[in-house]
């Protein structure tokens, strides 16, 4: 899954209409692999693991940026510049996107700042489902 993110942004901010495109890796296997194997993230890619609450940069040549997001977009913190070969955690995180490194400052991208587009990622679709599928009239 793949969708574009629009980050909050300050009058100082940099503009950028398109937003983050950020990738979804939520299967077993996508959210082991993570960035492993591939090419650098540009300053508008982002890599959202969820679930996810804690990320390692083992076998990786350069460092990340790494967001700890809640089940609705609230940035928990964030992990700048996180190098190769170190972990980072940070309990309570329903996901973790990985941005390039230096990204996240780029972008105004700090604890507290609600990345609204995440949830359709972050939050499990059963919690949108209708209790009931059958109209009134069924009833």
């Amino acid at each position: 899954m793949e969708f574009m993110v629009q980050v909050p942004q300050e009058e100082s901010a940099p503009m950028n209409p398109a937003g983050l495109h950020v990738r979804v890796a939520s299967s077993f296997v996508a959210r082991a692999r993570g960035l492993l194997f591939r090419a650098p993230l540009g300053f508008d890619e982002g890599l959202l693991i969820a679930p996810c609450s804690s990320v390692h940069t083992f076998g990786m040549r350069q460092g990340i940026d790494v967001v700890f997001v809640d089940p609705l977009g609230g940035v928990l913190r964030v992990v700048p510049s996180l190098g190769p070969w170190r972990m980072a955690s940070e309990g309570g995180s329903a996901g973790v996107l990985e941005l390039a490194s230096g990204a996240a400052a780029y972008w105004g991208i700090a604890s507290g700042v609600v990345l609204e587009d995440l949830q359709q990622a972050l939050v499990p679709r059963s919690w949108f489902a209708p209790l009931s599928r059958r109209s009134p009239e069924e009833s």
